[in-house]
C-alpha cells in the first residue's frame, strides 16, 4: 500500500509540474518574441515593457546595458527574425531560456545576418516577467 501511494504521490508532482511550466515556457516565448519584435520595429516603449530597466547583456561586440541596447537598436535594420529550438526551465520566479534565432538585416550598415544561439534569463516582478539577462553568438560555420 505505502508503494502505490508514493507511486501516486509521485506521479502527482509530476504532473503538477509539467501543468506549472507548460504555461510559462508559453508565455516566456510570447515575451521574448515581443521582445525581439520591439528591437525590430525600434519600438523602445515596447521593448522596455518587456525587457527590465536593469537588464544586461553580454555580446561578442561587448557588455550592454538597457542604454546601450537602445543605442544599439537605432542602428539596426532588422529585416526578419525568427526563434527556432526553443527551451526553457524555471525555477519559480525566474526563467532561462535558449534557442536559435535566425536574423536577417545589418548593424551600422554592415551584414549581420546569420544564425545565432541565444539565451536569455527572465525574471517575475510584480507579477511580470521581465527579460534581466540575455546573450548570443553567431554560429560559425567549419571551414572546409
Amino acid at each position: 500500500m505505502r508503494k502505490y501511494m508514493s507511486l501516486t504521490f509521485a506521479v502527482l508532482i509530476a504532473t503538477v509540474a509539467v501543468a506549472v511550466a507548460g504555461p510559462d515556457k508559453d508565455a516566456i516565448m510570447a515575451k521574448e518574441n515581443a521582445a525581439w519584435q520591439a528591437f525590430k520595429d525600434r519600438k523602445p516603449d515596447d521593448f522596455k515593457k518587456v525587457v527590465s530597466a536593469d537588464f544586461r547583456g553580454v555580446y561578442a561586440e561587448g557588455n550592454s546595458t538597457m542604454q546601450t541596447e537602445m543605442t544599439d537598436m537605432q542602428k539596426w535594420d532588422m529585416k526578419s527574425f525568427a526563434i527556432s529550438d526553443y527551451n526553457a526551465v524555471s525555477d519559480g520566479d525566474t526563467i532561462v531560456t535558449t534557442y536559435k534565432v535566425m536574423i536577417e538585416g545589418t548593424y551600422d550598415g554592415k551584414d549581420h545576418s546569420g544564425t545565432f544561439n541565444a539565451g536569455s534569463v527572465w525574471k517575475k516582478v510584480k507579477g511580470e516577467w521581465q527579460a534581466i539577462f540575455h546573450t548570443n553568438a553567431k554560429v560559425e560555420t567549419a571551414a572546409k
